[in-house]
């Protein structure tokens, strides 16, 4: 009997992340970085010159990406927020996929991959972006070395963030073609590390990791982290910087017409003959 494969590692508390994107909606969100995202969609969706049918919009937070896919989409299917992972689109039934800033909270991004691709019709395209790569790496480092200097051991606080090569490599595992990515990274300043956090809460992005600390962070150790952030991340005139990396991945549904990469051995020039050549 085969043994089924292993299941994904539940990262994430979804229950509390939509309790927390609500809570963002409810007290005003904090939408620079999805503003961003939504006018580089849109930017990059102008430079594919074809028309689209139907699309979907993959848990986008706010109101999705409405505005960017108005006038270039007969059909748009807003997906919004669930606990669960499952998308329930049918096979081959679009020529779109998009979501902005939305992957970096899901648990089984492989699989949510593949359901996107199943749902594509042949030379349908996926183009969506997350958080990843060295996303409040100066969070992560201040509050490890705060807790270990006061608690004498750090506890999760940022989420783990996937690089560039990771996400393309998860294409190429879900059955895309010609898969591409490349980081927008926006470098954020502060006042001071209490209002980044305070940024963060207005986003809906605060600590959803289900090993993290249930417990109050002792006021020693928060005042001791906003310190080291200063101390390490300031620039001169005193306010901090915080590091988002927005990750873009894009990839097609195999079609016929895409080009094929030349198959091993069927190259007509030799690299040796070419080397040789510009040492001349």
């Amino acid at each position: 009997m085969a043994t089924p494969p292993p299941s994904a590692p539940i990262l994430f508390d979804r229950v509390l992340l939509g309790a927390r994107l609500a809570r963002a909606r409810r007290e005003g969100a904090a939408t620079f970085l999805l503003e961003r995202a939504s006018e580089d969609m849109a930017d990059r969706l102008l430079a594919v010159s074809r028309s689209f049918s139907a699309a979907a919009d993959v848990w986008t937070p706010g109101n999705g990406l409405a505005d960017v896919l108005r006038g270039r989409v007969a059909a748009v299917e807003g997906i919004g927020f669930s606990e669960a992972e499952s998308l329930g689109l049918p096979p081959e039934s679009l020529d779109l996929v998009v979501s902005a800033l939305a992957f970096q909270f899901v648990n089984d991004l492989p699989g949510v991959l593949a359901q996107i691709r199943r749902a594509l019709k042949p030379d349908g395209l996926l183009l969506a972006s997350m958080l990843g790569g060295d996303t409040l790496t100066e969070l992560r480092q201040s509050f490890a070395a705060a807790e270990a200097e006061c608690e004498g051991g750090a506890s999760p606080r940022v989420a783990p963030f996937a690089d560039l090569r990771d996400i393309g490599a998860l294409l190429q595992r879900a059955g895309f073609a010609l898969p591409v990515t490349d980081v927008d990274r926006v470098v954020v300043r502060y006042a001071s590390a209490f209002a980044l956090m305070a940024d963060l809460r207005r986003m809906g992005a605060t600590n959803v990791l289900r090993e993290r600390r249930h417990t109050l962070t002792r006021r020693a150790t928060m005042l001791r982290m906003a310190q080291i952030y200063g101390e390490r991340f300031a620039d001169p005139d005193g306010r901090i910087r915080a590091t988002f990396d927005i990750v873009w991945l894009s990839g097609w549904a195999p079609h016929e017409s895409q080009p094929k990469p030349l198959k091993p051995g069927s190259a007509k020039a030799s690299l040796e003959a070419a080397v040789k050549g510009t040492k001349r």
